[in-house]
């Protein structure tokens, strides 16, 4: 009993680990990403491209996990099945999910650039709605009333920012353009709920290892594809040229371009540790649970430090995005509290056998 307690005491506290991991590098991330934009950054490609070439950060790590120099064995997910997948398919799978990111960053990078940060951090909590459809698909998450008035709220949420283009639009972005944002944002929302989702099937179905390892993989390889991406499309774009002239005009002179950069990359870097780190340990749906602990941070920080106007309308989109989240955390909780019921009463069905 007392190393099951200790062991339930530790997976607690990997969690909690990963979620400030999470949280703390998606609000510094995202408030770095719309420092760029506010002190003449234009460049798409260069902040797409640094959601993703932060993964060297991780090489040591990446190193001092590897299974060849770990003497703790790996403990399968799957008992069917330990036997690690061929080569081939994990390559065709970090090459998918590193496509994947790219379009996901790179739709982030539109909707930072023609968005206040408060809106678009709003915006992003739809993730919720589209992880519970993508879930019930791909992972057997079940809709329950609690999760079903959740999508409710958070669709009505980003239906009030979506009808407030007039009262937001007060910085000169075209509406086209703010349409386009909106559009970006929610795709990226989608992509990045479908992403949490298809991870946590390929843990369960393709991997099936559990090691630290396993989520540093699954972080730098699909990273580095991304980058690779994204290089080609900085130089294809042309906006490489434009670059030197960009550091030069930068608000903040060009020291502070490079670390605004360098801490962006860092901090996404971060938080995708995170979030590998809650999918491995719980659920991609309890991962986006987490991810919008952030939800009031980043626009109370937002009009802090950029100003942002907090309207009414943001203001009601706020509570009722908050109010989905606590359904959601709600029906964790009933899910948990019934999982633990089940557990004990299976546990004190079966023989305890005492080994000496």
């Amino acid at each position: 009993m007392e190393l099951l307690r200790l062991k339930h005491y530790k997976w607690w506290l990997r969690v909690a680990s990963y979620s400030f991991f999470l949280v703390a590098g998606q609000v510094a991330a995202i408030l770095l990403g719309r420092l760029y934009y506010d002190q003449g950054g234009n460049s798409k490609w260069m902040a797409t491209f640094v959601q993703s070439a932060g993964f060297p950060i991780l090489l040591p790590l990446l190193y001092f996990f590897s299974p060849s120099l770990t003497s703790t064995a790996s403990t399968p997910l799957n008992t069917s099945s330990t036997k690690s997948p061929p080569l081939s398919t994990l390559a065709l799978l970090y090459f998918a999910f590193g496509l994947m990111l790219t379009g996901d960053d790179l739709m982030n990078s539109y909707g930072l650039l023609y968005f206040p940060v408060s809106t678009y951090s709003l915006l992003c909590a739809t993730q919720l709605a589209f992880n519970a459809i993508f879930s019930f698909f791909f992972n057997s998450q079940k809709i329950t009333p609690f999760i079903l008035n959740s999508l409710v709220l958070l669709t009505i949420s980003a239906s009030l920012l979506a009808v407030n283009t007039d009262s937001e639009n007060m910085t000169g972005v075209p509406k086209g353009k703010y349409a386009i944002g909106f559009l970006c944002t929610l795709c990226a929302s989608a992509t990045y709920s479908l992403y949490h989702s298809l991870v946590q099937l390929s843990f369960q179905r393709v991997i099936k290892i559990e090691t630290f390892s396993a989520v540093l993989d699954m972080q730098v390889y699909p990273s580095f594809i991304s980058a690779c991406v994204c290089v080609v499309g900085f130089f294809a774009s042309g906006e490489w040229k434009f670059l030197g002239k960009e550091m030069e005009n930068y608000g903040k002179g060009r020291v502070s371009y490079m670390m605004t950069l360098i801490w962006t990359a860092v901090t996404w870097q971060i938080s995708s540790v995170g979030m590998l780190g809650l999918i491995f340990e719980a659920s991609s749906l309890f991962c986006n649970v987490i991810s919008t602990f952030s939800l009031p941070a980043v626009p109370i920080l937002a009009v802090i430090f950029f100003h942002d106007k907090m309207n009414g309308v943001k203001v009601m989109a706020l509570l009722l995005a908050v109010w989905g989240f606590l359904s959601y955390i709600y029906q964790h909780y009933l899910d948990d509290s019934k999982s633990k019921v089940n557990k004990t009463s299976a546990q004190g069905a079966e023989p305890i056998i005492e080994v000496c």
